[in-house]
Parts: C-alpha cells; sequence; structure tokens
C-alpha cells in the first residue's frame, strides 16, 4: 500500500504524521482481502486548516482518497480538532469499503449458486446469458 501524506496551511508535525500512519494502516487490514497480488492500493491523504484567521468553529479539515484496482473511494471532513476529522474521514472509508466489498463477495456467491443449480439440472436458466434454455 502506497501512502502519500500531505499538509495544507499546517505543518505536518510527526504526531500528526503517525497519528494518520495508524488509522491509514487500520484501513489496510480490510483492503488485504480486495487487493490482487499485482495491484496495490494507493491512499492520498490531506490534512489542513481550512484558513490561517479563524480560530474556532470549523478549522480543521482532512481528506483521503482510496484507490483500488480502479474502484475509488473518497472520504472528508471539517472538524474542531484535527484528530476528531481524521478519525470521521477514517470511519467513512471503513464503511464504504466494507459495503463494497461484501457486494462483490455477494455478487460472487450468487453466480457460482447459480452455475451449481445449472450444472446439476435443478434450473434451465443459463448463468452467463440470462436466457432459459427451451425444452425439447
Amino acid at each position: 500500500m502506497k501512502i502519500n501524506l500531505q499538509g495544507k496551511n499546517i505543518e505536518l508535525t510527526d504526531q500528526i504524521k503517525d497519528y494518520v500512519l495508524k488509522r491509514v494502516t487500520n484501513l489496510e487490514k480490510l483492503l488485504q482481502g480486495s487487493e490482487d497480488v499485482q495491484s496495490e492500493a494507493v491512499v492520498v491523504f490531506e490534512v489542513g486548516k481550512n484558513t490561517q484567521h479563524h480560530k474556532a468553529g470549523d478549522v480543521f479539515h482532512a481528506d483521503c482518497y482510496v484507490d483500488i484496482n480502479g474502484d475509488r473511494f473518497y472520504s472528508s471532513a471539517d472538524e474542531e480538532d484535527l484528530y476528531t476529522a481524521v478519525d470521521k474521514v477514517r470511519e467513512s472509508l471503513f464503511k464504504e469499503i466494507s459495503r463494497n466489498k461484501g457486494r462483490k463477495q455477494t455478487l460472487f456467491k450468487r453466480g457460482a449458486m447459480s452455475v451449481k443449480k445449472m450444472m446439476k439440472g435443478l434450473s434451465k436458466r443459463n448463468p452467463f446469458t440470462s436466457k432459459y434454455d427451451k425444452e425439447d
């Protein structure tokens, strides 16, 4: 997994880098099952301040873009605390990636069951063309 961390209007201290990398590597556990051997996930994470002169309100901003085999996931958050914004982005991405992973597994299982029924002769429907075979 390639991680690109950027700071905008803020200095990236070691504490911020460690915190963001810790949160992103937690996502890596979820990404491991969906990655192929040749492919690699690319993560672009950006943290920063919206403006330099505001001292209250939603000042900190966090963006994250994840690309896995052409599947793209994006999340952003604005919060009063930088660490809270990073946590919200991570939670949103975790939900989105796990939902997509579950959807792919479900479609694969449905297709496999359909092929199995056709092979056993229980179904006249061809799973590849979605057409029913005609009876002779």
